[in-house]
């Protein structure tokens, strides 16, 4: 009787686990840094991510990838400065967060609004951190959106600020991306 139950259970159980593959193509990051003067305002290309998680336990795995060396803010000499001596991007060329639990539902069709708790690795130091993502899911295919700040200088970067230019101690970042929902 055990076993009868158990196979039966078994595709219920594998039925909870979603993978979803994001097209670094249709995925937008943007990021904005308040200053005394004006507001910076850049980019940054994502290179690969998949996540995989489980509807029922809320556990997640996976990674997303931005290329760190690829930020750019259209000002060469800016972007410079921030890969030399802010980011140090041709030393730490990954930005990555890890998912390993979520809250809140991920719908199978439409509209949702997650929670995702992980670490999120900057300058090669992982730092604790729970990310809000709205989902919108149309048959295989998920977009997502989230908006969320990096308080850079407390994880350990380098405020670029000058004696006459002073620039926030947090970054705002945007994201929008796309992914295709495996079976």
């Amino acid at each position: 009787m055990k076993l009868a139950i158990l196979l039966i259970s078994i595709p219920f159980l594998h039925a909870a686990e979603t993978v979803i593959v994001f097209d670094a193509p249709q995925t937008k990051i943007g990021w904005s840094l308040g200053a005394s003067l004006h507001t910076v305002h850049g980019t940054f290309q994502f290179r690969s991510g998949t996540v995989k998680f489980d509807r029922v336990t809320g556990k997640a795995s996976g990674s997303l990838i931005v290329n760190a060396l690829s930020g750019e803010s259209g000002n060469s000499g800016r972007d410079e400065k921030m890969h030399k001596n802010i980011l140090e991007s041709p030393k730490f060329a990954d930005i990555v967060f890890t998912p390993d639990r979520f809250e809140g539902k991920v719908p199978t069709e439409g509209k949702g609004i997650v929670k995702v708790h992980g670490t999120f690795q900057l300058h090669g130091v992982s730092h604790e951190i729970t990310l809000p993502f709205e989902l919108d899911v149309q048959r295989n295919q998920i977009n997502v959106a989230s908006t969320f700040k990096i308080p850079y200088v407390s994880w350990g970067l380098k405020n670029p600020s000058t004696f006459i230019l002073r620039v926030n101690d947090n970054v705002d970042v945007d994201i929008r991306a796309v992914g295709n929902v495996l079976p």
